[in-house]
């Protein structure tokens, strides 16, 4: 059994130590509390240094690998040291034979020589066949000093028989002695150990092994997530992690019987190229990690946001034009992730031809048989080795570089998968990839092919990606591969975003999300173009991390690549157009007024085509679902649908030419008639409640419940009233509320929705002629369960009623509920405002952008009831930790904010409101300013806000 050799005396003078530990033992010889409390001081100091040290040399060197051979070796002699003191000092063992000595062995990542700086410490104590009787409190003496220096301690206490007996049924026990190290004891122990596992446990027992780990990496990349492009991704754990990398080591220790992997390269597993891409990326992902450790002082292994920032700097990123430096850090983070997946391919790719070589006899006849060569039709160049797609001779890419695509043509047409020797091939041939290549007109149509397949292209796509083809084969994708943006609202890398987008449209088209997207999935079939949609939806985020707007940059992208894959000049154009505008339709959606007939107007303007809206809306449907879990939900959907159906209605001519008036009257007289069982004049008194916004902008159905509402409130003499029902495809629950007319009421609503933890998505707020106001807020579901989401609504709208009644103070509320959920220091949105007269005929639009966080709503509509404006509708919209919020507003008398004074005004007072600074404004102004107490509203006003969260 191998020990550690190589010595780090810069990081512990181990001399000094034991001369330290000796005085310890003569100066306390009769008293062993003390000389235990002076021996815990002494390792402590020498623990605490060392790593200081190690530290300070990793910002120096930047040597990940060095890091934890210093920390793993300081660990050693710290064990040494007190095995040395607990046999010699406190057991009298000094003089003890070597056959009843104990062995002191590392063994899981500990035992590779490395460890991290927050890592546990995993210890073998072996003992002999005929224990001492010292040995077993000697054990416990050395793991309670060591749990006493805070040392998280994994420890196994066996003989080598119960090792050896163990290590048969037990993969994981497997997998730990095969990486046991030496450390201190008896070396004859550790030695036959080591000699019987090879002989009795590791031979003949390579398949099992291989099969038993990469089953174990799978379920480890399952829950950790299975893409290797999470924006938070596992160091240790994740897909194209520090595991994968040591599951690879582990294999080749017991399949090939090697003990240091650059053997790997003398057996022809691995390239020296190859070799060298292992060690850097290993180098690369233990620098991360130990400074992961070192910057939050525990066994952190998520690279979260709030550490990116922090670790980027420590390993010397700077800040480039169109990337920060975070973003810098993880998309080398990323690359090498991806370099991890490519060595697993490749060894993988060499462990299944050793494995077909080595199949014995009889088996290995059956096993050749069943998996034998067929010829693929239409090919000499590629063949079918048991359902995968191979190379029919290994000159194939260099003979003829198109069959780089033709391999995942075929691949495709055919439903095979693919041999891991192919793609090892293909990660090798990349040099090929060359302009000529690119400019061929034979591999642009075999790629539009493999993009438009009617098939699965995304995992071919995907395939293509991993193995570095789609990248070479289009540059300006090569660049945004393993690129992260640094926010909350991306979950993925920008090329796993482009390809789960391509997958999201694949399966709208085979009718496999006509429950999700209903709309989407009746349009795709009409899509005059699915060429253009599909090239559209790969590349509408592909200038990512460029200085210029991305939109803009990925037209001007798609315009030059279009042709070049063959796409006509009116293709082109129409996905030029696409992704520029790839973002419009969901920000009008989530932003804008449906209800303001000039929002749909210059939204029509901008679409112009019938067709041009069907593709937007379909892209616009894959983007959002692309970008993680839990960012589509179904009133996104909803609002979508608005807009395409009213948008639709003007392109196709049928918006109604009657005039505002006219359809009000209409509507009234459809609600009267709805409520036919009501006595006359009861029913006449409740029309003329209602103004023109609300019976124009409420379904009849609604309006219906809503009577009925009212009307029991009346007769029960309630002055505050709550009503709830959920709606499960659109994932909302709507609370009504009816209320004495206040300027503040929308204020008062955010606030307690905030306070209960709801996240508002929707509001319509209408004032009554008798100076109320009957407010329905829809807050996103959060149970599947109707009953418990009842009661869930049933709660917020109590909380609501208290607060509006004054027996609960809002600010009160607020701190009670909110006071657990801290702001996300990681992230910083610089607070813009713009104010438009423009947007709307009749309303001022005013739009903010900030860092969210708990009842930002109610203090920017509190700010905007100060400056006496008056909310007509408001729109409010979280992109992860960014808010962009949306007023519709008019002065206390109905006009536009026209004074250029009052527009900086309220820039000024929304941008403190947004930094989170004190409104020192509120107290300085001059009476008259700030509204002083509560005016009713304008009885034309009605309200509506969106996506709050």
């Amino acid at each position: 059994m191998a020990s550690q050799e190589t010595s780090f005396p810069e990081i512990l003078d181990v001399a000094a130590l034991r001369a330290k530990c000796n005085f310890i033992a003569s100066a306390h010889a009769e008293q062993r509390q003390p000389m235990r409390q002076a021996l815990l001081a002494a390792l402590r100091q020498a623990n605490v240094e060392g790593r200081a040290k190690a530290r300070e040399l990793l910002a120096a060197d930047g040597a990940g690998i060095k890091c934890a051979e210093r920390i793993s070796w300081l660990q050693d002699q710290l064990i040494t040291v007190l095995h040395d003191f607990a046999l010699n000092e406190v057991f009298d063992a000094a003089k003890a034979p070597d056959t009843a000595r104990i062995a002191v062995a590392a063994v899981g990542g500990y035992g590779r020589g490395t460890l991290a700086p927050g890592s546990d410490i995993d210890l073998l104590f072996l003992l002999p066949t005929k224990k001492a009787v010292w040995a077993e409190p000697a054990i416990e003496f050395i793991l309670y000093v060591l749990w006493d220096l805070g040392f998280k301690v994994g420890h196994a206490t066996r003989t080598i028989e119960e090792c050896i007996r163990l290590s048969r049924a037990d993969m994981t026990i497997r997998t730990a002695i095969l990486e046991s190290r030496y450390i201190c004891g008896s070396q004859a122990l550790a030695n036959e150990l080591e000699a019987r596992f090879d002989h009795e446990i590791v031979r003949n027992t390579g398949p099992e092994f291989i099969a038993a780990k990469l089953a174990e990496r799978d379920e480890r990349h399952r829950k950790a997530g299975d893409t290797r492009y999470l924006v938070e991704p596992n160091v240790k754990e994740g897909k194209g992690g520090l595991r994968d990398l040591h599951t690879l080591f582990w294999i080749a220790k017991y399949f090939y019987r090697v003990k240091d992997p650059a053997d790997l390269v003398k057996l022809g597993v691995l390239s020296k190229q190859e070799f060298k891409l292992f060690q850097k990326s290993e180098d690369f992902l233990w620098a991360v990690r130990c400074h992961m450790h070192f910057l939050t002082g525990k066994a952190e292994e998520r690279l979260s946001f709030d550490i990116q920032r922090e670790i980027a700097e420590a390993l010397g990123y700077h800040d480039h034009p169109g990337l920060t430096a975070v973003e810098r850090f993880m998309k080398h983070y990323f690359l090498v992730a991806k370099d991890v997946g490519d060595l697993t391919r490749i060894f993988c790719a060499a462990l299944e031809d050793q494995q077909a070589k080595d199949a014995p006899g009889i088996s290995g006849v059956i096993s050749r048989f069943k998996n034998r060569i067929r010829k693929i039709a239409g090919t000499l160049d590629f063949v079918d080795d048991g359902g995968r797609i191979a190379l029919a001779s290994p000159d194939v890419f260099k003979r003829d570089p198109v069959n780089l695509l033709r391999l995942f043509h075929i691949a495709d047409i055919n439903g095979l998968e693919f041999h891991p020797n192919a793609l090892k091939q293909v990660t090798r041939s990349l040099s090929l990839v060359t302009p000529q290549l690119r400019d061929n007109d034979e591999a642009n149509r075999l790629f539009l092919s493999i993009l438009t397949s009617r098939r699965d292209p995304e995992l071919i796509l995907r395939r293509m990606n991993e193995a570095g083809v789609l990248g070479r084969f289009i540059p300006d994708f090569g660049k945004i591969v393993s690129m992260m943006q640094f926010n909350m609202y991306h979950h993925y890398t920008v090329d796993e975003h482009l390809l789960r987008s391509v997958d999201v449209l694949s399966r709208i088209e085979r009718g496999l999300e006509e429950q999700g997207h209903p709309l989407a999935a009746s349009l795709m079939p009409g899509v005059e173009d699915r060429e253009a949609l599909y090239v559209a939806v790969l590349l509408h985020d592909i200038a990512k991390g460029r200085p210029e707007n991305h939109s803009t940059a990925g037209a001007k992208v798609a315009r030059k690549l279009c042709p070049r894959l063959g796409l006509s000049p009116k293709q082109t154009e129409t996905v030029v157009w696409l992704v520029e505008e790839h973002l419009t339709m969901s920000m009008v959606a989530q932003t804008r007024d449906l209800n303001d007939r000039k929002t749909i107007v210059d939204f029509a303007d901008r679409v112009q085509s019938l067709d041009r809206l069907r593709m937007l809306l379909i892209m616009t449907v894959c983007d959002i679902r692309a970008v993680g879990p839990g960012v589509w939900n179904g009133w996104k959907g909803q609002l979508l649908r608005t807009l395409y159906y009213e948008t639709e209605l003007l392109l196709s001519g049928g918006f109604s030419e009657l005039s505002r008036k006219e359809r009000a009257k209409h509507a009234a007289h459809q609600l009267s008639d709805a409520l036919k069982d009501w006595p006359r004049r009861e029913r006449d008194a409740y029309v003329r409640l209602h103004y023109q916004p609300y019976l124009l902008t409420v379904d009849l159905a609604d309006q219906v419940r809503h009577a009925e509402f009212i009307r029991e409130a009346d007769r029960a003499g309630k002055t505050l009233a709550t009503m709830v029902r959920t709606h499960q495809f659109h994932a909302i629950t709507e609370i009504t509320v009816l209320s004495p007319d206040h300027p503040r009421l929308l204020t008062v609503i955010a606030g307690a929705c905030a306070a209960a933890g709801a996240n508002i998505v929707d509001a319509q707020i209408f004032t009554t002629s008798d100076g109320r106001a009957l407010d329905t807020i829809l807050v996103n579901r959060e149970f599947r369960v109707d009953e418990d989401e009842t009661r869930r609504a049933a709660s917020i709208g109590k909380l609501i009623e208290d607060v509006l009644a004054g027996r609960k103070r809002l600010p009160e509320v607020i701190a009670s509920r909110t006071r657990t959920k801290k702001r996300n220091k990681a992230f910083t949105v610089t607070p813009e405002v713009t104010i438009s007269n423009t947007l709307s005929n009749k309303f001022t639009v005013i739009e903010v952008e900030g860092l969210d966080r708990p009842g930002l709503l109610s203090e920017v509509t509190a700010v905007l009831s100060d400056l006496s404006l008056d909310i007509a509708s408001a729109h409010i919209t979280t992109f992860g930790e960014k808010v962009i919020d949306t007023f519709y507003v008019t002065d206390l008398v109905g006009h536009k904010i026209t004074s250029e004074n009052r527009q900086i005004n309220i820039a000024a007072r929304l941008k403190a409101v947004l930094a989170g600074e004190v409104d020192e404004a509120r107290a300085q102004m001059p009476s008259g300013i700030i509204a002083p107490a509560p005016v009713p509203r304008m009885s034309h006003a009605s309200k509506s806000t969106k996506a709050e969260t």
